[in-house]
């Protein structure tokens, strides 16, 4: 049986998770969440996540630390972390970024903090 549901969801109305991530719209291969004016100076430990993801810069400067290589965000800019990859970022100057992850990130705990010693288990 195909799902034809068709969602739409109010940013403003929509649950934030414990990183400061606004969960958006999710189906059941794909989700997406909102990052809004993240504070400059603030960095993310080190994770590894079973999940991949896109995102795209809406406002303000990053830099994400990738396997070793440092890529700097800026509006316009957009960026992919594979599954499995251990990352970090720093915010540079208060950001705002849209990401879309796959599978999707809140279900299963996939988005609970895991540190870099985390097994992969793809």
């Amino acid at each position: 049986m195909t799902d034809t549901t068709v969602k739409k969801v109010h940013a403003p109305d929509s649950p934030k998770g414990e990183m400061g991530q606004t969960y958006l719209v999710s189906g059941k291969r794909i989700s997406m969440r909102l990052w809004e004016r993240e504070n400059a100076g603030n960095s993310k430990p080190e994770s590894v996540r079973e999940y991949e993801t896109v995102g795209y810069v809406i406002d303000g400067r990053a830099e994400l630390e990738l396997e070793g290589q440092t890529i700097r965000l800026e509006p316009g800019d957009s960026w992919l972390v594979p599954a499995g990859a251990r990352h970090t970022y720093r915010i540079l100057e208060p950001f705002t970024a849209v990401e879309a992850t796959a599978p999707p990130s809140q279900v299963h705990g996939r988005d609970e903090p895991r540190g870099a010693d985390w097994p992969e288990r793809l």
